[in-house]
């Protein structure tokens, strides 16, 4: 059979490949400074960061003790309810415990090495097709990116997300240099591995690759359209291995999905990690007044608790997401267009495929972040920082080309560039108040050199000045994000106050000892999230009048689900410790609360036996009181504690394990030395009977 003919520039761009390959091994000091400062970052005083996401830290050292709770992604030991994402993420977590021990290194380096390995992966993306003065440009522009360090310190799944979709992004630009079909498997697998990470969020980078690879076909359409469906087939057998595993699992010998009322691994995939964040869901963004403050409280926050901001074309400018990565976006469109129409998207022109898979991931993330209805946090336009970093490493190298259209759209870009800074700057107020005339006055000399010299000097000199007054804003807040700890359900990147700022409702009173009025920004006001205070974040106070449901009690630690098993949405860590000291008095076995926020603490601080029912705040999982019946007769629990109900969530129609907790006062027994704890031991009976 012979080999099918290759154009021209397909096998000049493979000797080129074949030429870098032999010069990879050469050590690039510019890749090495990069590193360097990723790591420092990244790495420096990590430990001040604690256990950073209660919720995810008490999953880890569960699956760490137990390798059927590490196999289904178990939030506790006793494999009653899994977390509400899939485990991957988790499981490097959980392995370098198991080897390393239970501490905030073991759990948080790994996740700081995957911002390291992103920040390089970004560089090559950029360099393969730019040089490496672009290269290290992008890698720049990554690194100093505020949320890309606030979440490489922090243990949400992000990192491995972020670090999953960039690889997919390199492998299919290394693809396009000589169209051999492994590039494009190899992309799937990283974007499969992306969806055992964070389910649906990855796939937001398939669209561009699938045009890309089609518009390119360096080895024809018919092959492309092959290679594709390869592709798709590892990204569908490695993205769907783990939900197909718990498909065929009885459900009887698993855990319960957490975040679905059906048990579902689909429901949770489509319904509350999929569709509901694009199309709006319970629990979504929305706003009430907040209540007052409990004893010991801050006051109940208003507005909208998952802090996205008004969906719109500036969405990702505003306060809640501007300063996290919306520094450089203005510049990365621009630069993106500038590549766009040097290229003129010829497929002879090695610059086509990368501007359609890195331009086109930027704008599908980009238009579904600004769009998104459902649960959206800040911290999720991490996934976007490494596409608008290369974008402006791109810019950076075609803004010093000769030609009629780069003299226009260089001024464009730096204008754009600094607008975007100014708008930033604007939704955060009292920030940088030094800057805008710096970003002025840097921006109209570049912008004037560009547009009025052709010597290449010069127009590199330009856009070096650019982006280095360009760069001084997001490399300020990186730096700054060192300066305090990067903890909670909500990491932000930048000085404390940033990134938490929704739509703000009414703020109620705080209680006694408590702070002050909360609502409008996080960390700021009555609503503070700090340790000791029982404040509730913006959105989650309760109606006026009436205090936070699971307020904790004077003398209580409450808080932000630090030690004592309080934290963010509710809970009595009072009631919990006495739980658990009285549970392990009389013959052990597992506490069911309602909240698996409120359950994390006490499995961070000591591994107790406790597991969360209702899902992540007590209202994403709607168990039913004939699979509590079943848990229990099953042994996988036998002590529930109904103290602390819906955790201060706003009313949103969700009702969580509220049910359950009301058969259980009914007909199980009360522990008299322990307000709401009930021993269910001999009780599965009666509540079968009261579930049909």
């Amino acid at each position: 059979m012979s080999t099918p003919s290759v154009p021209l520039p397909f096998r000049l761009s493979r000797g080129r490949s074949r030429m870098r390959s032999r010069t990879v091994a050469l050590p690039r000091p510019e890749l090495a400074l990069l590193l360097v400062l990723a790591a420092v970052l990244d790495l420096w005083a990590l430990s001040t960061n604690g256990f950073a996401n209660d919720y995810y830290s008490a999953a880890v050292r569960s699956m760490s003790t137990s390798w059927h709770a590490f196999l289904y992604g178990s939030f506790d030991a006793s494999g009653v309810m899994t977390v509400d994402k899939p485990p991957l993420a988790l499981w490097v977590e959980a392995l370098s415990v198991r080897v390393f021990g239970f501490s905030s290194w073991s759990l948080l380096v790994p996740q700081a090495l995957m911002g390291i390995a992103t920040v390089a992966l970004a560089y090559d993306l950029t360099r393969r097709r730019f040089g490496r003065a672009a290269g290290f440009a992008a890698g720049l522009a990554l690194a100093t990116t505020p949320i890309t360090v606030a979440i490489s310190r922090h243990n949400n799944p992000d990192a491995l997300l972020v670090l999953c979709v960039t690889a997919a992004l390199w492998f299919v630009v290394r693809g396009l240099e000589d169209g051999r079909s492994r590039w494009i498997i190899l992309s799937g697998v990283c974007v499969g591995l992306g969806f055992e990470a964070k389910m649906g969020a990855a796939l937001l980078v398939v669209p561009a690759i699938v045009a890309a690879w089609l518009w390119v076909a360096p080895r024809g359409r018919r092959t492309a359209l092959r290679q594709l469906a390869a592709g798709g087939a590892a990204m569908t057998a490695v993205g769907l291995a783990w939900p197909l595993l718990v498909t065929l699992t009885p459900a009887s010998n698993r855990p319960w999905i957490a975040g679905t009322s059906d048990n579902s691994i689909w429901s949770l995939i489509l319904g509350y990690n999929g569709f509901g964040r694009l199309l709006g869901q319970s629990g979504g963004p929305g706003g009430a007044a907040g209540g007052p403050g409990g004893p010991g409280g801050g006051g109940g926050g208003g507005g909208n608790i998952f802090f996205g901001g008004t969906t719109g074309p500036l969405r990702l400018l505003n306060t809640a997401l501007g300063g996290q990565d919306g520094w450089l976006l203005g510049l990365a469109l621009v630069a993106g267009v500038a590549v766009v129409v040097a290229s003129r998207l010829r497929r002879g022109d090695a610059r086509t495929g990368w501007i359609i898979a890195v331009g086109g991931t930027f704008l599908v993330t980009a238009v579904a972040f600004s769009t998104a209805q459902g649960i959206f946090h800040p911290y999720y336009v991490s996934q976007l920082a490494p596409f608008t970093a290369a974008l402006v490493g791109a810019g950076a190298w075609q803004l010093t080309r000769s030609g009629r259209a780069v003299r226009v759209l260089g001024p464009l870009a730096i204008a754009g560039g600094v607008a975007a800074e100014l708008v930033v700057l604007h939704e955060n107020p009292g920030q940088l108040t030094w800057l805008p005339a710096v970003l002025i006055g840097g921006g109209i000399l570049a912008a004037v050199a560009l547009a009025g010299s052709t010597a290449a000097r010069v127009r590199a000199a330009a856009v070096s000045v650019a982006f280095a007054v360009l760069l001084l804003a997001p490399a300020t807040w990186a730096v700054q994000t060192l300066g305090h700890p990067t903890n909670g359900t909500f990491p932000a990147g930048g000085p404390q106050s940033a990134g938490m700022d929704g739509p703000g409702g009414r703020g109620g009173p705080g209680g006694p000892g408590g702070n002050g009025p909360g609502g409008g920004r996080f960390g700021q006001g009555g609503g503070r999230f700090a340790p000791g205070g029982g404040g509730f974040p913006p959105g989650a106070g309760a109606a006026p009048g009436a205090p936070p449901a699971g307020a904790p009690p004077q003398g209580a630690a409450g808080g932000f689900g630090r030690r004592g098993g309080g934290g963010m949405f509710g809970g009595n860590s009072q009631a919990l410790t006495q739980a658990v000291s009285y549970a392990q008095q009389h013959g052990g076995g597992t506490v069911a609360v309602s909240s698996q926020t409120s359950a994390a603490g006490q499995l961070i601080a000591s591994g107790a036996d406790v597991a969360g029912i209702g899902g992540f705040s007590g209202r994403e999982s709607q168990v039913t009181v004939t699979w509590l019946a079943n848990a229990i007769d099953a042994g996988h629990i036998r002590w529930v504690l109904t103290d602390g109900g819906s955790g201060g969530m706003a009313q949103d129609g969700r009702v969580g394990s509220s049910a359950v907790m009301a058969a259980v006062a009914k007909v199980c027994t009360p522990v008299s030395s322990v307000t709401g704890l009930y021993d269910c031991s001999n009780s599965a009976a009666a509540l079968r009977a009261l579930g049909t």
